[in-house]
């Protein structure tokens, strides 16, 4: 009986070692991005996005706690407006602060969370214009990028982030589109 029990300490102690190792190897950092055509020009689009109380309108995130705490400040639309939020373990807490912006073709965000854990990203959304005047047309791109400090990399070992957090981006970019096409 002892015996077998060793035996299961070492398995159990080899596969813990597998994966630490296997998180090693994992990229120091890592990047999510998806994109849609919206039917409108990027002028149309850029405020949703450009002013932080307009996420309410298409975020995902909004949804997954309609009683989260948020609130705003500093300027009301553009480089320095911001973003905070608190709540329950579907959306965590943190900050959002829009770092630059380019009318109507880019706005950048810098993204710290405090929970569940902390990390510090960058969400960039650009609009790409296609077509002309009377059949305008814009590509949304919505990205996160940041680094992966060992214990992310863990953790992706088991968690598809790209999957997690892309799904999400594509349920917001549906929204967006939705909006901005009415």
């Amino acid at each position: 009986m002892l015996k077998a029990a060793a035996v299961v300490a070492v398995v159990i102690i080899v596969a813990l070692a597998a994966v630490l190792a296997y998180a090693a190897t994992k990229p120091d950092t890592f990047r999510v991005m998806r994109a849609t055509t919206v039917k409108a020009p990027p002028e149309k689009i850029f405020p949703l996005l450009n002013d932080l109380r307009s996420f309410a309108t298409w975020s995902p995130y909004e949804k997954k706690d309609p009683a989260m705490k948020r609130s705003y400040g500093g300027a009301a639309s553009g480089k320095g407006a911001t973003y905070e939020w608190d709540g329950d373990k579907n959306v965590g807490q943190g900050r959002l602060t829009i770092a630059d912006s380019s009318a109507p073709s880019k706005v950048t965000m810098d993204l710290d969370f405090v929970r569940p854990w902390e990390a510090h990203n960058i969400v960039e959304f650009t609009l790409e214009p296609k077509g002309d005047t009377t059949n305008a047309t814009t590509t949304v791109t919505w990205a996160m990028h940041g680094p992966a400090p060992y214990m992310a990399k863990v953790m992706h070992v088991f968690l598809n982030m790209n999957r997690m957090v892309g799904d999400d981006f594509e349920i917001g970019l549906a929204n967006l589109k939705a909006l901005a096409e009415k």
